[in-house]
């Protein structure tokens, strides 16, 4: 097959590849256009001179500002990334329950978690704590975040285990309770371990939304990264290399996040490869892997 041959839509033909060319170098010409206009605006107000990237090379500097911040990124994201996990797979799990009130409520609170802006619920718990009382102050800006991070991914993470395990063919849930298989062990057995590998990129993606979305915490004086990043360039008066230096750190733990997912991805692609999958029949009978259930006289 060639590489320019879809089942999506027809290969392009000389034409259209020509007037594709041309749109890409045009696009191209205009983006470095805008790339000039910005470094040239840089330049003249001296935020790119060797001055203005000085203290980044003081250890100072990264003690006082930065590192703080990336602490602080880095706990609130690991947190509510497996509070969201954990969260979002009991929920996903419910709206698949066989009884109809848990369908409902749980339903209802995905819903409602995902229609909740982040941001106007950091600041509703943030200042919902303070007033109560109910937070230490050194915490309270992190419990906000973390809990509105929490909810809000946490419901996009139910949906995405909701929608990963019905795409699975439901062939195999048939013959699951064909055998006689409880439903817990249908979904811990048989549904989950292929749903996970299937579901993975989209959680990847929640992840990295989640990793960023920590950022709004700034407006309740949360001790982040970009947060930080600004006091250092209001100090050092070099606000565009202070971002620039922040976005890079940004960039660098989405790629470590996405780097560790693919090697969870395929050691799972692996395992499964592997068959670790128990059988349904295993599950059922007490039969060993491989072991030849006609010979023994056991049938389903």
């Amino acid at each position: 097959m060639s590489s320019d041959a879809s089942v999506l839509f027809d290969a392009p033909g000389p034409r259209t590849r020509l007037r594709h060319n041309i749109y890409s170098v045009v696009a191209a010409v205009v983006i470095l256009a805008i790339a000039w206009v910005v470094v040239r605006a840089f330049q003249h107000n001296g935020q790119l001179t060797a001055a203005k990237w000085k203290p980044f090379l003081e250890g100072e500097v990264w003690q006082t500002y930065l590192l703080p911040g990336l602490r602080g990124t880095i706990i609130a994201a690991v947190l509510s990334i497996v509070l969201a996990l954990v969260i979002g797979t009991i929920f996903g799990l419910a709206r698949l329950s066989d009884h109809l009130g848990v369908r409902i409520v749980a339903g209802v609170v995905v819903e409602i978690s995902r229609a909740i802006p982040v941001l106007i619920l950091m600041i509703f718990l943030y200042n919902y704590f303070a007033q109560n009382n109910l937070i230490v102050p050194d915490q309270l800006a992190l419990t906000a975040v973390v809990i509105a991070l929490t909810v809000y991914n946490g419901s996009v993470v139910a949906e995405i285990v909701r929608s990963g395990i019905r795409s699975l063919p439901k062939g195999q849930t048939e013959a699951a309770v064909a055998l006689g298989m409880r439903k817990g062990q249908l979904m811990r057995l048989i549904l989950l371990p292929q749903a996970i590998t299937a579901m993975l990129p989209a959680i990847v993606s929640q992840m990295v939304v989640a990793l960023k979305d920590t950022a709004l915490g700034y407006q309740i004086t949360f001790q982040e990264i970009v947060r930080q990043g600004q006091q250092l360039g209001a100090a050092q008066q070099n606000t565009v290399p202070s971002l620039i230096v922040v976005a890079v750190v940004m960039i660098v733990l989405n790629w470590a996040l996405s780097k560790l997912a693919t090697v969870l991805e395929r050691r799972l692609r692996s395992r499964r490869r592997g068959g670790t999958v128990v059988p349904a029949a295993t599950v059922v009978t007490g039969a060993a892997p491989g072991m030849d259930l006609t010979r023994s006289g056991t049938t389903a």
